[in-house]
């Protein structure tokens, strides 16, 4: 294959190990169907040190001038000052990284890949995006983590506020973005809003773990971030055999295994689900072993009030999150408490015993509320096939429109997401009934 990754990313590469960045081994190269990567350009053996970043070519808040960073409202997220550097830093700052920013994709590739820059129409969800009292039309599209809604039954609100990461994704990521772009424009009013929503997108999707110096964890752990140069070539897998560090004064990448030349080298962005890897990056892995599915929605219709008391005292509440390898803690508990007594309950959830745990009882009712969620899967996909296939007959009889094609690959993102998520309801049961 022609793996050259182009005139840019080789100016870049130069650019990069010019400036102090230390290269063994490996350089972008092109996937077919795939973004750009990095591969291996000889053997790279076990431990070996692959990249070297100091944190001086790093765009961090720390390397944004504090005149610039001090006109913007107490409460700005780290991520939209970044954003906002990008759109409107002095520009003779900026031009020293015109080589790297040659080497970033265009808007049109977060226009296509990420959902919060989706028409309304498929991104629906319960986010600042949809007006209060305004009823979604038609079938919702993206699976509930994503949209937090919906097709086969009505969502109940929940009392008690609880920490819900992986839930809710659009809605948490679209309420991050406009809040940066509220403060932004109190600043700088001229803002075009496609430059910052790009840059934006960009630290959003390229960024590594950064704290000041001598300061605190950020209370949000989105602004824990800063950017890495030439390191954000490497592509995503939940287990990849690279060893990634940062010292406070460079980040280092090192094989954790032997690599031969022309394989791929990944790195791990962390555990992740494929709804947060589609809402935040704009793709999906075709194996995952940290994909899920939440069931919150589904179990909490079905706790008394004492139930829920009970729960959230044991810090049970919520979260009840199903992978390849069965439920989580939390689930596991809440299934006990609807089949356990009152008196045998606290017990177990102490560790203290397991007197009255009933498995056939607790394997039942796991299932049941596993199949609600596969017959929300055959819905979607249904009516994704059905838009789908009207849009493939409009594009047979008029001919390729852009529009028209962009719309058709989402859905086809989306329909692949769901049929990922049904294969995982199915093996749930499927190991369940074992």
């Amino acid at each position: 294959m022609n793996d050259s990754p182009g005139e840019e990313h080789l100016a870049f590469t130069q650019w990069a190990m010019s400036n102090g960045i230390k290269i063994k081994g490996i350089a972008p190269a092109r996937f077919p169907g795939r973004r750009l990567g990095m591969v291996a350009t000889r053997a790279i053996e076990k431990n070996e040190i692959m990249l070297t970043v100091p944190v001086s070519l790093m765009l961090t808040i720390d390397s944004i001038p504090s005149s610039f960073v001090d006109q913007f409202p107490k409460r700005t997220s780290i991520h939209g000052i970044l954003a906002a550097f990008l759109t409107h830093g002095d520009p003779d700052l900026l031009a020293k990284l015109d080589t790297w920013r040659g080497v970033w994709p265009d808007w049109a590739e977060f226009e296509n890949s990420m959902p919060v820059f989706w028409p309304e129409r498929l991104r629906v969800s319960n986010s600042v995006s949809t007006s209060p009292g305004k009823d979604a039309v038609g079938p919702i599209l993206l699976p509930p983590s994503i949209s937090g809604l919906w097709n086969t039954f009505q969502k109940q609100p929940v009392p008690v506020k609880y920490e819900t990461r992986y839930q809710n994704l659009l809605a948490q990521q679209e309420k991050r973005l406009k809040e940066a772009w509220r403060h932004v424009v109190s600043v700088f009013p001229e803002t075009e809003w496609e430059t910052f929503a790009y840059n934006w997108a960009i630290i959003n999707s390229r960024s590594f773990y950064y704290v000041s110096p001598g300061k605190d964890e950020p209370e949000d752990w989105n602004d824990a971030i800063a950017m890495v140069p030439f390191a954000d070539y490497f592509n995503h897998v939940d287990d990849a055999a690279c060893d990634v560090t940062f010292d406070g004064k460079k980040y280092t990448f090192k094989a954790t295994k032997r690599y031969e030349k022309g394989e791929e080298i990944y790195m791990s962005y962390g555990s992740h689900s494929n709804d947060f890897l589609l809402v935040e990056y704009g793709f999906c892995l075709d194996n995952n072993p940290s994909d899920s599915i939440y069931l919150d929605d589904i179990i909490f219709p079905e706790l008394t009030r004492a139930e829920k008391t009970e729960l959230a005292a044991h810090d049970f509440f919520g979260n009840y999150e199903i992978t390849s390898s069965g439920p989580n803690e939390n689930t596991t508990a809440v299934v006990c408490i609807k089949c356990m007594s009152r008196k045998d309950w606290p017990d177990y959830a102490a560790g203290r015993s397991q007197r009255g745990f009933d498995a056939k009882l607790t394997a039942d009712m796991l299932r049941d509320w596993v199949q609600t969620y596969l017959q929300e899967c055959t819905v979607a996909i249904e009516a994704l096939m059905d838009v789908s296939g009207t849009i493939s007959a409009r594009l047979t009889e008029t001919g390729a429109i852009e529009p028209e094609n962009a719309t058709k690959e989402k859905l086809d993102l989306i329909l692949s997401r769901w049929k990922q998520i049904k294969s995982l309801c199915e093996a749930v049961l499927k190991a369940s009934a074992n």
